[in-house]
């Protein structure tokens, strides 16, 4: 079964100087949260990069990856849900 998932842009109240957030639905379900990594506090190698601050369901983990764009976070999220994470 292919699932559906989507990117909801959303602001984020976190801070550090992060503020743009993506709201992870899958199936129309909340599964994650991810924020731009923008704040001056974060190494240079980092900045602009996705981290998954919370997620949901099977992304419930005490991992919290970074990416480099939307595109490779939403691959992630349904490896996740396949099985192949």
């Amino acid at each position: 079964m292919e699932r559906k998932i989507e990117l909801q842009p959303m602001p984020v109240m976190i801070g550090r100087g992060d503020r743009e957030g993506r709201l992870v639905l899958v199936d129309g379900e909340l599964v994650a949260v991810l924020v731009r990594l923008d704040g001056d506090t974060h190494a240079a190698d980092v900045r602009g990069q996705w981290f998954l601050e919370a997620g949901f369901g099977p992304l419930d983990t005490k991992r919290h990856p970074t990416f480099t764009d939307p595109e490779e976070a939403k691959r992630w999220v349904l490896s996740q849900f396949d099985g192949n994470g």
